[in-house]
């Protein structure tokens, strides 16, 4: 066979390397001129001269978290000897504001009124309570029972949510000053959606309450509440009920949590990377949302939402690393300066009687915030909720210390105060249904885990 009549039969394989040839040839010259991929545009290849570059390469502020070595949980299937006796301390206070006609539980000491968060903070002390064996599974369930039946009939603001405060003695509508009011202030996305999530606990530790916990869900109007996967409060102003978007970094997602055991699309509030920078804080990452507190101040961090994540729902692979940075940054403070650190948002037994202690918060690390958003550094309280939950999360040899110095401060008759004034030392004496739901909330994870999923 001739030259000529090979070259016609091998046309097909010529014609395919030709073609294979200069498609390698242009992706070459593509390669030259194209720019480089994300990963590749963070390395800078070795040049004859200064490169100049337009602007610096920032990561995204939730990429600094994964540098964050999530700290073991300590749950130990056991309590310490000392657990019990802290325990019946904190259930004193229970028993001290329970009311008999209402099954409501005062906010603070002896004062009568309170509000969705504190109830649903009564809700985890019951339970925690009986996880405990401080008291029978039958009283959880009448006392549970009780209050449900109230949520379930108490006038709402505008027959839509409960209203922002509640006198405890009669149900009704309050101001903050506890005095009736007619139409209300409003509702808190937030403390409602708390009380969500304790429903639920609820509901799951005792499933006999099913019906009365759907009696309570079905009074309410929780889709007034939901927007376009974001919380929604509504407030009372002179031109009447204004509409707010509610939640910042580390509230949001905590309530988010809540609403979605309920069905609730809770997508945009569950996402913090929306709003999300962080500041440096004795060497940790501190989440912090980009938007105000309130409209009116630099947003700020407390411990206070990621330990009800942990003792509550458990911690995802974000609030974990989250959580462990802002308790990081505490125990920094306090090998740094000898002072202990546990802050977080605090009553207090004198005027303004609430303030907001932060990791960061009004634009400045260890900030003390007012609610209107004033700098009250001398009122910052090492808490006894706070002390307690990080132990019972991260049980480390600093927050061994911390409830060690804490724990002459439960009184067996009256319950766990706020707390210690970081100024002086003295006693922050405000005796609230917060701290001492959070002190029986952490006992019990330690010996069951978080409270969705623990059972008897």
């Amino acid at each position: 066979m001739s030259f000529r009549d090979n070259l016609i039969n091998a046309r097909s394989n010529i014609v395919f390397i030709v073609a294979l040839l200069c498609g390698l040839a242009l992706v070459i010259s593509l390669e030259d001129h194209m720019p480089a991929t994300p990963h590749e545009a963070m390395q800078i290849a070795p040049t004859a001269g200064p490169v100049e570059m337009s602007a610096p390469i920032v990561a995204p502020p939730l990429a600094r978290f994964d540098a964050v070595e999530p700290l073991p949980l300590a749950v130990t299937g056991a309590g310490r000897p000392e657990d019990l006796d802290h325990a019946r301390i904190a259930w004193r206070y229970f028993e001290n504001n329970t009311n008999r006609d209402t099954g409501l539980v005062n906010s603070a000491d002896q004062y009568p009124s309170t509000t969705m968060w504190e109830t649903g903070s009564y809700v985890l002390a019951v339970i925690s309570a009986d996880l405990l064996d401080l008291i029978a599974p039958e009283e959880a369930e009448a006392r549970l029972a009780q209050a449900f039946d109230s949520l379930a009939t108490m006038r709402l603001f505008d027959d839509i949510l409960p209203n922002k405060a509640y006198n405890v003695q009669t149900a009704e509508l309050v101001d903050y000053s506890n005095k009736p009011v007619e139409r209300g202030l409003g509702w808190s996305a937030l403390d409602i959606a708390r009380m969500v999530g304790a429903l639920s606990h609820a509901e799951h530790h005792y499933p006999q309450l099913a019906g009365k916990v759907a009696s309570v869900l079905a009074h309410w109007d929780l889709d007034q509440m939901v927007e376009a996967g974001q919380l929604i409060g509504g407030n009372m102003t002179p031109d009447g009920l204004r509409r707010d978007q509610e939640g910042r970094v580390g509230y949001g997602q905590y309530a988010a949590k809540a609403m979605m055991l309920n069905g609730f699309d809770m997508v945009r509030a569950y996402r913090a990377e929306d709003h999300l920078m962080v500041q440096d804080v004795a060497g940790q990452p501190i989440p912090v949302d980009t938007r105000l507190h309130r409209n009116v101040t630099p947003a700020f961090t407390v411990s206070e939402p990621y330990v009800f994540d942990g003792l509550e729902f458990g911690f995802d692979a974000r609030s974990h690393r989250f959580a462990t940075a802002i308790y990081l940054a505490q125990e920094a403070r306090w090998r740094e300066t000898g002072q202990l650190t546990a802050v977080s948002e605090s009553h207090l037994d004198e005027a303004p009687y609430f303030i907001y202690s932060t990791i960061w918060g009004g634009g400045a690390p260890w900030a003390v915030m007012t609610f209107r958003g004033e700098r009250l550094d001398s009122k910052r309280t090492v808490t006894v909720k706070t002390a307690f939950a990080w132990d019972a999360l991260f049980a480390t040899d600093y927050t061994r210390e911390l409830v060690r110095e804490l724990a002459p401060l439960g009184d067996p008759d009256r319950g766990w105060p706020e707390g210690i004034y970081e100024a002086d030392g003295t006693t922050n004496a405000s005796f609230t249904a917060n701290t001492n739901a959070v002190v029986l909330a952490a006992l019990a994870f330690r010996v069951h885990g978080p409270l969705a999923r623990a059972a008897r």
